[in-house]
């Protein structure tokens, strides 16, 4: 999988090097881009719970940017319709909050859901640039 670092790369150089990323970055449409792939942050203090009976895998999600978040900056917030889940982990928001600032267009979707006790093992999703 490709490092922060390599994918800033990639993306600063214009995507010119979509070709060189792993074939597992490339999504199963050749109009998407798989840019990363996370667990929701804080699932347990919003309505995550409340919701994930209802969740599926393949379901979209929308991300909105927080930039007068008081504890990140980058804050980029996870929802499932009106419901806010959490957060894209703050480790991997870097990219998609710069992403979604120029207003680049992208996906979100769930990719795994998993009964569990530790809240960062409960929805798994993906984030995707269309091409």
């Amino acid at each position: 999988m490709l490092n922060r670092r390599g994918f800033l790369s990639l993306f600063a150089r214009g995507l010119a090097a979509v070709p060189l990323l792993p074939a597992t970055a490339v999504a199963a449409s050749s109009r998407q881009i798989v840019l990363q792939q996370s667990p929701v942050a804080g699932f347990q203090h919003h309505a995550g719970e409340k919701v994930f009976a209802r969740l599926r895998e393949g379901m979209p999600l929308r991300l909105v940017r927080e930039p007068e978040n008081k504890y990140d900056k980058r804050a980029v917030a996870v929802y499932a319709g009106k419901h806010k889940l959490g957060y894209v982990p703050r480790i991997d928001n870097a990219a998609i909050a710069q992403m979604l600032d120029r207003g680049d267009r992208l996906r979100a979707y769930v990719v795994q859901l998993q009964e569990s006790h530790n809240p960062w093992d409960r929805i798994r999703f993906e984030v995707a640039l269309d091409g």
